[in-house]
């Protein structure tokens, strides 16, 4: 660390006098304190002066005597001994110094392990917690533009969580995790998360039921044992006098001694939507428990969110071209809002066995509760006359139950050492919509004349496609060993063995339209050759499976069972990772996913509409992620991705590419830090991310146009009565580009966001 560093960084702590008194402390009682605990820390280099203690005048006989048995006295007088909280503020110094250099540190829940990326066989990628500080994302859509090979799904008009990693992926499909643990709450990112991990492609020796690109894995804000905390107020504003408010007020610190910890989050929104109608309410309130033993580290966490926001299904596409009309302009009406709330419960446990042997077990409770007025087009004429229906969705009910355990350690076998994860886990997910609006609409709606308001929310309920239900279970156990040769070469082997059931359907009465329950074992292989300290390269065999299922019932009667094979995914990758002295890291990959099995229809010769598995889709490709500091003021992230995702086998769509998927990807964020060259601390950032051109729906009718979207910011940190300030600017989509960013159909295209910039003021304490 250069000197202009250490004086910035000691600019950017919050609430610690004397942080270099408190690193001088904690590195010479590290001389002289055993404990494993602490013995971990990363700390810089400290010199300790321990003065000599005073002594009375002596006689000139007896002074070399004293003087033999002050010696050892004054050697062995340790400094005192920093108490936690402090202890745990001055390793902040060091660990938020890494992070503001973007700094990439993979959380250890995403593969179960707290092993280096280097040391492992699959790709994971980091969008740090500064990222999010310095870019503010929306949504996770809007984060993970930071890596590669991901574009948006369906999000069931704005309103869900929807990633296609790889070419593969949907809303509510599994593939969201917090802290490792699955989620079915709308919306994942939210003030209580730190930073987001993307595990590319097929997890289910890890996670079980899942499509092959891979899981999205949000990680917490966890308690820490100093005291300190910050209040947040942000400004915003799109054209059009459309503004918002939001705060957040986040506080953590020590309670006694003991090594327990607290933290508290409170976040609150209130804006309008960009367009020409609408406004988006949110409260969050996250408390969160955690204690740090010598041995042992127990986490527990809640968060409880309530919600309004706009049903937007966007615009439509006609004759292969967007609506000539203006971006800000609806197709809805004002009551198409989804609102409602969610609540998660997560609590873990961490037991240090030994060295080498470490036991976790975890579980997760995730709940939400929404309704929606769902107004939508179901036809536009040459002229812009629509045909509307008048939907709605009441009593929507979604939750997941999931727990797991696992051991964690390293043995020697034969002279070559494993490192061995062995476990098992247990999940049930329920997905429930009550009471399904479906109304006629008798009034004219012209979409380049509109008139609002002359309907209100339909009220009449659908019999046959209410009590729409999807129950899925799984039980797992699973084990991986990692194998050493040498020093430098491993191999990685693995297997879980499933057993699970799924039913859906829907309807009064409730006919149930899939019906299945089958058990499995699924393979993990791999290579890691270290070529230094610095550099590996990898090699992997994983795959996937997901059984094929459906809510609505299917001509002829067909429920889909046991006996239609599940989707299986099978995906070969290689590339090199690389941690470059600690400041650059990043994945080159290259990959095969073959996903087959998939639920085919056609017309047999006795004219019989058949269901099949004989589908089959493909995805290969390459991608580039790096992030990280690259010069001594500049840090960075950015990524490409080339994904070529095409149907295989099909008596339809067969050579098609699959929807929302782009053939190329690619982003780049750049940020400068001016160090001491100003009174404060100013930084400056900013970059764009492109995205080619994807098929607008499964026939591959039209394709939505290729974008580029560019953001930029500006934060000064300073004081105020002593206490830290920082100002910060954002301006997204600084160009205010109209894009498209994903599709459902001709009729539902969204709309990306228009231009908007906030202004912010956080007081640290």
């Amino acid at each position: 660390m250069t000197k202009c560093e250490g004086r910035r960084d000691a600019r950017a702590r919050t609430g610690m006098r004397g942080a270099i008194a408190l690193v001088s402390a904690l590195t010479a009682d590290l001389l002289w304190s055993p404990s494993p605990v602490f013995a971990q820390a990363t700390l810089p280099p400290v010199t300790v002066d321990v003065p000599a203690p005073k002594r009375k005048p002596a006689s000139a006989a007896s002074a070399p005597q004293r003087q033999a048995r002050a010696l050892p006295s004054r050697r062995a007088m340790p400094p005192p001994m920093p108490t936690r909280a402090e202890r745990a503020a001055a390793e902040a110094v060091v660990l938020d110094a890494a992070k503001l250099n973007y700094r990439a540190m993979p959380s250890a829940t995403t593969l179960r392990s707290g092993a280096s990326p280097l040391d492992t066989a699959q790709s994971v990628n980091v969008v740090p917690e500064q990222v999010i500080r310095d870019q503010l994302p929306r949504n996770i859509d809007d984060a993970l533009a930071n890596i590669s090979g991901v574009t948006q799904a369906n999000t069931l008009a704005g309103t869900q969580d929807a990633v296609m990693r790889r070419g593969f992926g949907d809303n509510r499909d599994g593939s969201i995790m917090r802290n490792g643990l699955p989620l079915v709450q709308s919306r994942s990112l939210n003030a209580a998360v730190e930073s987001v991990e993307v595990l590319k492609g097929p997890a289910s020796l890890l996670y079980g039921i899942m499509d092959p690109g891979g899981i999205v894995n949000t990680i917490s804000k966890r308690p820490e044992l100093y005291q300190h905390g910050s209040v947040t107020l942000l400004g915003s504003a799109y054209a059009n006098n459309r503004t918002g408010v939001d705060g957040t007020i986040d506080v953590t610190g020590p309670i006694g001694d003991g090594g327990l910890a607290y933290r508290f989050i409170g976040y609150g929104v209130s804006e309008d939507y960009w367009r020409n109608f609408g406004r988006h309410r949110e409260m969050l309130v996250a408390p969160s428990l955690a204690w740090y033993g010598d041995t042992t580290t127990v986490q527990l966490n809640y968060e409880h969110r309530e919600f309004i926001t706009p049903f937007d299904r966007g615009t439509a596409f006609i004759n292969g071209a967007p609506l000539a009309i203006p971006a800000t302009r609806r197709l809805d009406e004002p009551f198409n809002n989804t609102w409602g709330q969610s609540d998660l419960v997560q609590a873990s446990v961490e037991q240090k066995l030994n060295d080498d042997w470490k036991l976790t077990a975890a579980y997760s409770y995730n709940t939400e509760s929404s309704s929606a007025n769902q107004l939508r087009i179901t036809a536009i004429d040459a002229k812009g006359k629509e045909t509307r229906s008048n939907d709605g969705t009441w009593g929507s009910l979604s939750r997941v139950s999931y727990g797991t355990s696992y051991i964690q350690g390293a043995f020697w076998l034969g002279g070559l050492r494993n490192e061995v994860l062995f476990g098992g886990d247990a999940q049930y997910r329920t997905i429930y919509r009550q009471d399904l609006i479906r109304d006629k609409v008798t009034s004219v709606f012209n979409v380049y004349t509109p008139v609002y308001g002359l309907i209100q929310p339909g009220t009449l309920v659908s019999a046959s496609d209410s009590d729409q239900t999807d129950k899925l279970g799984q039980y797992s156990l699973f084990v991986q060993d990692t194998l050493h040769l040498t020093e430098k070469l491993s191999f990685v082997g693995g297997v879980r063995y499933m057993d699970y059931e799924q039913i859906a359907g829907r309807g009064r009465p409730f006919k149930a339209n899939t019906n299945v329950a089958a058990d499995t074992v699924l393979p993990l292989g791999g290579a890691i050759l270290k070529l230094n300290e610095q550099v590996s390269l990898y090699a992997s065999y994983t795959k996937s499976l997901k059984p094929n299922s459906t809510i609505a019932p299917l001509t002829g009667g067909v429920v889909l069972g046991s006996n239609i094979a599940p989707e299986q995914g099978t995906a070969w990758e290689t590339g090199f990772k690389f941690d470059l002295d600690k400041r650059l890291s990043g994945t080159v990959a290259v990959y095969d996913i073959d996903k087959q099995n998939v639920l085919v229809s056609q017309t047999n010769a006795s004219n019989v509409v058949e269901y099949t598995t004989a589908g089959k889709v493909r995805s290969r490709g390459a991608e580039v992620d790096v992030t990280g500091k690259i010069a001594e003021h500049w840090t960075m992230i950015g990524s490409y991705g080339y994904t070529d995702a095409r149907v295989t086998d099909d008596p339809v769509y067969r050579g098609n590419r699959l929807q929302n998927v782009a053939l190329n990807t690619a982003s780049l964020y750049l940020v400068y830090d001016f160090g001491t060259a100003l009174p404060g601390q100013l930084r400056l950032g900013g970059g764009a991310r492109y995205v080619g051109d994807r098929a607008g729906d499964a026939a591959n009718s039209f394709v939505l146009p290729p974008y580029v979207v560019a953001d930029v910011f500006a934060s000064y940190e300073t004081k105020h009565h002593n206490l830290p300030v920082i100002y910060q600017l954002n301006v997204k989509n600084l160009f205010d580009n109209v894009y498209y960013p994903s599709a459902n159909s001709v009729l539902t295209v969204a709309v990306g966001d228009a231009r908007r910039v906030s202004l912010s003021a956080t007081v640290k304490f």
